[in-house]
């Protein structure tokens, strides 16, 4: 499908629209890719059933409480009869001197989406680190629609792959549906363990991140040596 079209900008040169034209048709191809990967993805076979029906500490989201909190499992995490639930691992484990920078970026812009992603699916953050370590940084950033859980308790983090073996946490996505009174797995962002070429990043998690898609429009691009920080300033 060509993406041509009569659409131009003041002053460009014949030589920029042919150049914008050929990106163009690049642009119209991957997003006919964006959908095929999508329904490929949708069309997946039920994955196994949850290993355990994990017990998470969980504190409200009123960030200036820091005293409640409760246990919660899995299985409650499905609410209001939406069979989806999406779980985000947040890279901050207890050997950890500070949260993932990465990380913290991606849930700034997960934040402020939280409340929409609630009006058709489930959705909750998880790290390894006690709820006493995570509920401070989430009330430095802000994150009060964020469902955060703490998996200290359990085996959830290695279950599914946000941590290795030897205990270093990954920044892993999983999705879980209800079906038939079961729990099963459906969909994990494994390219974060796939090959990937030199000078570039798994991108797994990119296509919800807003920090790297705007860079992508931008002369400079991404680039291969910047990465967010906790702080500026």
């Amino acid at each position: 499908m060509s993406g041509s079209h009569g659409v131009t900008f003041p002053n460009e040169s014949a030589d920029y629209r042919a150049a914008r034209h050929k990106l163009l048709d690049a642009e119209a191809r991957l997003r006919e890719q964006t959908e095929e990967v999508a329904c490929l993805r949708r069309e997946l076979p039920l994955g196994g059933v949850v290993k355990s029906d994990y017990v998470f500490e969980e504190g409200g989201r009123n960030l200036a409480d820091n005293q409640t909190t409760k246990l919660v499992r899995l299985s409650e995490l499905f609410q209001d009869e939406k069979d989806s639930l999406i779980i985000y691992s947040f890279m901050y484990g207890p050997a950890m001197n500070a949260p993932c920078p990465m990380c913290t970026s991606l849930l700034d812009g997960l934040n402020g989406n939280a409340l929409h992603i609630r009006q058709r699916v489930n959705f909750a953050v998880v790290a390894e680190s006690p709820l006493k370590r995570i509920r401070p940084f989430a009330r430095e950033r802000g994150w009060g629609n964020l469902r955060l859980l703490s998996s200290a308790s359990n085996t959830y983090t290695a279950d599914y792959h946000g941590q290795t073996p030897d205990g270093a946490q990954m920044p892993m996505l999983n999705v879980f549906t209800r079906r038939g009174g079961q729990i099963h797995h459906f969909y994990g962002t494994e390219l974060l363990y796939a090959p990937f070429p030199e000078g570039m990043d798994a991108r797994h998690v990119d296509s919800v991140w807003p920090l790297w898609n705007i860079l992508d429009f931008t002369p400079e691009g991404r680039g291969t040596v910047w990465y967010p920080e906790l702080r500026y300033g």
